[in-house]
This record gives structure tokens, sequence and C-alpha cells, in this order.
């Protein structure tokens, strides 16, 4: 497909500053044979990365790193990393209205064996930190296949940043209106160009295909690529994608807290203990029941619900008929779950975000973790009341308000303390993606059924919004797909197939025309040695009814 975003033109002088100008010249533009880093650089290779000089930008450290002589911090095993040189910087400090020194801070990753492709890794979360730019895949395959799964061991220049802000607490950069604005967009937009500045002065010209590559928050920004800075990448991959966590998914968060609070036990000075709201047996109860209801409609029972728009499961069918025990659950606890899975509304009955999608991944660690937390005392830990609350009072508050508390919030008043925030972070709204789709670029969406923080229903509706305004499922699909991942929890994780190569796929798409008829998962912590075909939407997964029910051979998309 060849579509690039050129970059600023290096000026003169800092080509020749470099010592690289007449390098990059001689002969004619026709016959240029592509540069490699030590013909650009001369001898001084990775060290000459030193001396590059763009506006704004101050180069940190330089460092180069031998072939087989190290491996990603989160892998013990497999494969060491290759020959690459690693480049971190800082552009665009400035001191922000509450006095507090910020820049956007990066890692660039230039392997010597170049492939001539180029990946964003996304970030997640509050960001504020650099993750080490190696280009992480999707679901769990990166952190158990080793350096093979990562773009860098496949050749990619990987760049990655901190959105603009140093620190992970919201409090620290959510009361800067710049500091906003650059965790919304302005860092991303500004790591791309560097890094492609920069890849142009390394090798001697620009990528051939550029990618983008996250999860969660690194979701969110994938899909802000698209719509705001359409001419940047040939293929973008989202998944779980926080498209609406400055407003719908935090006002769900909100809402299930508040709504699993006011049935948890509580202790002896009568405050809740939300973690209590549901004891682990009680989550394997709903589980195992949406099983029962659900598991088999996909031709196999195998504790996986391949087609999770066919689940109508009622937790009422659990309801004690006598006193609570491990057994069943309480008419408190039931009415509970049907108020929290149907999705937070205002007094009106209009609905503030999507439902939740019956799944076998109710059970697994990472549901508990961030609706219930862990907490044994009136002092919860979820994640909802500490990484959701702690951004939705600093950074999605506008003006922020260092007093906000998650377990107050009021659904009639404080959506509209969201609203002039969503609208520059949010990516739900936008669903011609003409601009970015004209060029030829490419989308994929992955997200786990079982997630806890983002609805995967609320990505089935943006598809569907996409597909009305393109004209059709089929017309969306030339251009974009969603695999839904049964059983998988936030990102990775639950009892599902979560090891899949997004990266293949999306790459087979942009480079050869192949579309995904669907991606090879596989079983990790859940399901070890078990595959699975992922199908893209509408299509799921169903056993043709012969052969080993282990094997995704045995399975077809429809």
């Amino acid at each position: 497909m060849g579509m690039r975003f050129l970059p600023k033109p290096m000026t003169l002088a800092v080509l020749g500053s470099l010592g690289i100008l007449c390098a990059a010249c001689g002969g004619n533009d026709n016959d240029a044979a592509p540069a490699t880093a030590s013909a650009l650089l001369g001898s001084t290779g990775c060290a000459g990365m030193e001396k590059v000089q763009l506006p704004n930008v101050t180069i940190r450290s330089v460092r180069e790193v031998a072939a087989d002589s190290a491996r990603p911090a989160n892998v013990g095993s497999g494969a060491f990393l290759p020959a690459h040189c690693v480049v971190t910087g800082a552009a665009d400090a400035y001191k922000g209205s509450d006095g507090i020194d910020r820049h956007i801070g990066f890692e660039l990753r230039l392997p010597k064996n170049w492939s001539g492709q180029f990946l964003f890794q996304g970030g997640g979360g509050n960001d504020g930190v650099i993750n080490p730019a190696l280009g992480t895949n999707t679901g769990a395959l990166a952190a158990l296949e080793g350096t093979n799964a990562f773009a860098l061991a496949r050749g990619f220049a990987v760049v990655s940043t901190d959105g603009g802000h140093q620190g992970t607490d919201a409090s620290v950069y959510g009361k800067d209106e710049r500091g906003r604005i650059d965790h919304a967009y302005n860092a991303y937009d500004r790591t791309a160009q560097i890094a492609k500045q920069m890849i142009n002065v390394y090798y001697g010209r620009t990528p051939d295909h550029s990618y983008f590559m996250g999860c969660s928050g690194g979701g969110r920004q994938g899909m802000m690529f698209s719509q705001r800075f359409p001419s940047y990448f040939d293929g973008i991959v989202a998944s779980a994608p926080a498209m609406r966590v400055a407003s719908g998914a935090s006002i769900s968060a909100a809402w299930e807290s508040q709504t699993y609070h006011a049935v948890a036990p509580r202790d002896a000075a009568g405050n809740p203990i939300l973690s209590r709201a549901f004891s682990d047996s009680d989550l394997s109860l709903v589980s195992n029941g949406v099983l029962a209801a659900c598991d088999a409609r996909d031709g196999v029972s195998d504790g996986m619900v391949q087609n999770p728009a066919s689940c109508q499961f009622d937790p009422a069918v659990l309801q004690c008929t006598g006193a609570k025990n491990d057994s069943c659950l309480s008419g408190e606890q039931v009415a509970a779950l049907k108020k929290a899975f149907s999705g937070p509304r205002n007094a009106a009955g209009t609905a503030l975000y999507s439902s939740w999608p019956w799944d076998a991944g109710i059970r697994a660690a990472d549901w508990r973790n961030w609706k219930l937390g862990t907490s044994t005392s009136a002092v919860p830990n979820s994640r909802f009341i500490t990484l959701i609350q702690n951004a939705m009072a600093y950074e999605f508050l506008t003006p922020y308000d260092a007093s906000f508390n998650i377990l107050n919030f009021d659904f009639e008043k404080d959506p509209q303390r969201l609203a002039a925030y969503s609208a520059i972070y949010d990516s739900y709204r936008t669903t011609d993606l003409t601009p970015y789709t004209s060029r030829g670029g490419k989308m994929l969406f992955f997200h786990g059924v079982s997630d806890p923080i983002f609805s995967s229903n609320d990505t089935v509706d943006y598809f569907q919004r996409v597909a009305a305004t393109a004209g059709g499922i089929d017309k969306a699909q030339a251009f974009a797909r969603l695999f839904l991942v049964p059983g998988m929890t936030h990102c990775a994780g639950g009892p599902a197939t979560d090891a899949y190569d997004g990266l293949a796929a999306i790459v087979n798409w942009v480079e050869k025309g192949v579309a995904p008829a669907s991606v090879a998962a596989r079983g990790t912590a859940a399901f070890p040695g078990r595959s699975r075909p992922l199908c893209p939407y509408p299509q799921s997964a169903r056993y043709k009814g012969t052969g080993n029910v282990e094997d995704a051979s045995n399975f077809v998309c429809e």
C-alpha cells in the first residue's frame, strides 16, 4: 500500500550538524539505494543520535543494545532482543499552571536489521510512564512467547510515550489544562512526528508502512489517530478501547460501585465492605450459571460462550429459596447483578453507558479487582475506586474536584461535569472514518467479552454505527473488523483463548491484502493446549460436530 506520513523536512543545519548531508545525497533521485544507519551516520552509529537536533526536543540518552544480550523485563526465557539502538528524549518542556515542570517523554528503538516498518506502541491507564518500546503484541501473546512476539524482534522501529506527563496519579497533571490536552491527543501527535523524523535521520528514509497498536487507553489512542490524524498510520489495532472512559465507562464504574456497595455486608461499625458483596464462590456460581444456560449453544460444552449476543442469562435462577448459602444468591445480590449488568441510567431512564454481556469470566480475578477489590475492611481497593475515581476527580471532571467520591456520584447532575473533557478525550462519537480509510487504512478491534472496565457491548455498538455510516457490515469489513474474545477479561486473562497475533493480522491485511477471515487463538493459563478461531463480528465460532474439541480446525466461523 505504501501510504506514508511525511515528516517536516530536516533543516540543512540539522543534517549538517550530524555530518550526514552528503552521505544522503549523490546520484539521481530515481536510482538512490536505501541508506543504512551506518552509511547515514558514519562510524558513530547509534551514538550519532545524540547529535540529533529537532525543535523543542532534547535527547536524554542513547544506548546501543547488542544482539542476544538482553530480554524484556517481563520475559524470563526465550529469544533475546535483536541488536538495536535505544533513544530516549523529552519534547515541548514547559511549566504547568500548577507550577510543575512537564514534558512529552518518549523512547524510540531502532533495530539494526530494519524491516522498513514502524509501530507506535500505545499506553494505558493514566499513562505517566514510558514503557519499553518493544512493540507489545495483543492479548497474552507477548508475555508468553518471549521476544518473538514483539514488533522489535520482527524488525520494526518502535516508539512509546508517557502521554505528556510524569507520574501515574491524575492529580499530578489533571489540574493543568495543557496536561489534559497532551494526554488527550497532543503528546501522541508529537511523538509520532518526532519518531518518524528520527527514523528518517537514522535510516535515510521514512517507513514503508506505519502501524499503531494498543489496548485500553492505548486502544483509545489508536481510535483517536484514525480520527484526528488519519494520514499517520496504515494499520491500527485497538483492543478493549477506552473510547468512553471520560464519560460513560466512568459513569458505569460509579453505578456499579454504588450498586455493589449497597448490598455489601457491614463491619462492626456498620460500614459496608465492598469486596464481600460477592464471595469468590458467589461469582463462580454465576459463571457456572451462565455456562449452563449458554455454553452448549455453539455446539459443544467447553467452558466458553462463543456467541454472547445469544446468551440471555437471568441470575434469578440462582436465587435462594431459603437462607443464603454457597449454592445460591440472595435476592439483594440478584437484584444488584441485574441492575449493574443493565448499565447506568438516569431518573428518566436514559442510558448513560452500554449494558454488559453475561460471560464466564465473572469468576476471574481481574473482574473482582476492577469492580469489587479484595480489601477485607471498609476501605475499598477496587480499581474503580482507586484508578477511575482518581482520573475522574482530577482529569475527567471540569473543573477538577479533589473532594470527589465515586460513591457519591450524582447520575442526574454529574454527567454534565464530564462533558467538556469527554469532547476532546473520548473517541466514540466519530463513525465516518473516510479520511483514514480512503488512504487505504485498515483497523482491527479486539475485545474480551468478560472485560470488567469497558463493555464489549459498547465496542459492538461502535462497530455497528461505523458500519451504518459506511453503508453496511460488508462495506465496513473492507476496512475494519471486530473480534470478540469469549471469557477474556481486560486485555488478557480469564477463562479464554487469550493468546493471538494481532500484529501479524494487521500486517498481512495492509501489506498483502489478506483480510483476516479469523484469527488463531490459544489458551494460556486457562485451557492450556486449546485453540480456537476468533471470528469477525457478527460471526462466532461453532463446533463442526466431529473431531477434537480442543483443536481450532474443528470449528468454523458462521
